[in-house]
């Protein structure tokens, strides 16, 4: 049996069959606008000045299967590491049912909440459980329906309390030991807006200063504390305060509302989102009751329909965009509404108890590692810690760093001579 060049040609009928325009079509097309080629249709609709100069080299076209095989030989070489950096992203364990049926599942997919969202009460209801979740972790009143990420819903909340503070201050403070990647996006936003950002130690706040300050809970290198003091200052002058504080965390640790915060803000990405190389993941937001017209994004509530009837709509939209225009509390007007409702789930799955037995083995597995790291000479930073801890290793920093990355796990370097370590419900003995 003999075989030609044709049995081994890429075969997607399936392409050519549903997915146009076809070549007649196209040139039906062409003939309507009064010209006989594409290139002839772009030459006289884009000007030269802004069109790439150097053709497009995206080498042979792949068919479906082609594909498909090419990104399995390319996940091949993917090395998986344990992440033990920390800073806000964690490994977490998504429960098969949640997978199943909900980040892999059509009626789910939209990350949106929807622009005629009274038809879709399924999702309203579990946006509701998310937001019920959210006001219960953080003490506070009201809770949206999500945001894009802890950093950017830590510069939404900074422009909140500038509009909703009392005090005449144009400068905003900023805990010095937020997480990086938080003080760079307040820093990016605040510079239009013409805030000046101070970031400093809490201790050393003046709150006379400031027009509002955030903390972060815990810290990014692991310490733990209460902000109380700090907030009542703040008040005195009336100026807000708020935290940005990790949900799992509150599970076991005092509350933002007890301490007095204003606003809380985080990410829910550790309650069964995978880290994703960094994303998208649902951010909180939860306030004071006083301060919700002053809330960006979107908020649901319960109503009673036209037969009298229970019913879930969106709340307070007169706040957005699409209404208030430029006068919107925010041009943020949305959720991540498919990783709100996954983590909303895993909270549901998990319940009250299981959350708290989740973060009480992580903190557990945290002390472990202290310890041993105490008993075998390094000192071990701060006293009280949740997750995440900083050793001070000296010159050994580079040869600790790269033997770990050896053994695929990924440490975070503090400076010239410590390490971060951050621990997950997904840490295994082994890599203990």
């Amino acid at each position: 049996m003999t075989f030609t060049p044709t049995d081994y040609k890429p075969y997607d009928f399936a392409n050519r069959r549903h997915i146009g325009p076809s070549p007649s079509e196209m040139e039906e097309m062409l003939k309507v606008v009064g010209v006989e080629s594409l290139d002839q249709l772009i030459d006289e609709t884009i000007p030269a000045t802004i069109r790439q100069k150097e053709p497009l080299d995206f080498g042979k076209p792949k068919s479906e299967r082609e594909l498909l095989w090419f990104m399995r030989q390319v996940a091949k070489k993917n090395r998986v590491y344990s992440s033990m950096i920390g800073q806000g992203f964690y490994g977490t364990v998504t429960p098969s049912v949640i997978q199943r049926n909900i980040l892999e599942n059509p009626a789910w997919y939209t990350a949106y909440t929807p622009y005629q969202p009274e038809i879709s009460q399924g999702r309203l209801e579990a946006l509701l459980n998310y937001q019920t979740m959210v006001a219960d972790l953080t003490g506070l009143e009201i809770a949206n329906a999500s945001l894009l990420d802890e950093a950017s819903a830590a510069a939404e909340a900074m422009t909140m309390a500038r509009r909703v503070s009392k005090s005449k201050a144009n400068a905003f403070f900023v805990d010095e030991n937020c997480h990086p990647q938080n003080i760079a996006v307040m820093k990016t936003h605040a510079e239009p807006l013409g805030i000046e950002i101070e970031v400093g130690c809490p201790d050393e706040m003046d709150a006379s200063r400031y027009f509002g300050a955030i903390f972060q809970y815990p810290g990014t290198y692991g310490h733990i504390r209460d902000f109380t003091g700090q907030i009542a200052a703040l008040h005195k002058v009336g100026a807000l305060g708020i935290v940005i504080a990790d949900p799992l965390a509150l599970t076991i640790l005092k509350e933002p509302g007890a301490m007095g915060a204003d606003i809380a803000v985080g990410s829910t990405q550790r309650f069964g989102v995978p880290m994703g190389y960094g994303g998208p993941h649902a951010a909180y937001m939860a306030c004071r009751d006083s301060m919700k017209r002053a809330m960006p994004g979107r908020l649901v509530g319960v109503s009673i329909d036209s037969h009298g009837h229970k019913a879930f709509r969106l709340a307070l939209q007169a706040r957005e965009q699409h209404i208030r225009r430029e006068k919107a509390t925010s041009n943020v007007c949305t959720a991540q509404a498919l990783l709100a409702v996954m983590a909303s789930f895993y909270a549901v799955f998990h319940g009250p108890e299981g959350l708290k037995a989740i973060a009480q083995r992580i903190h557990r597995k945290t002390v472990r590692v202290a310890r041993a790291l105490e008993q075998a000479g390094f000192a071990v930073e701060p006293e009280a810690f949740f997750d995440t801890i900083t050793v001070e290793v000296g010159p050994l920093q580079g040869v600790i760093f790269d033997e770990a990355a050896r053994q695929r796990i990924n440490l975070r370097k503090v400076g010239t001579t410590k390490l971060g370590i951050s621990l997950d419900e997904t840490t295994r003995p082994a890599t203990i």
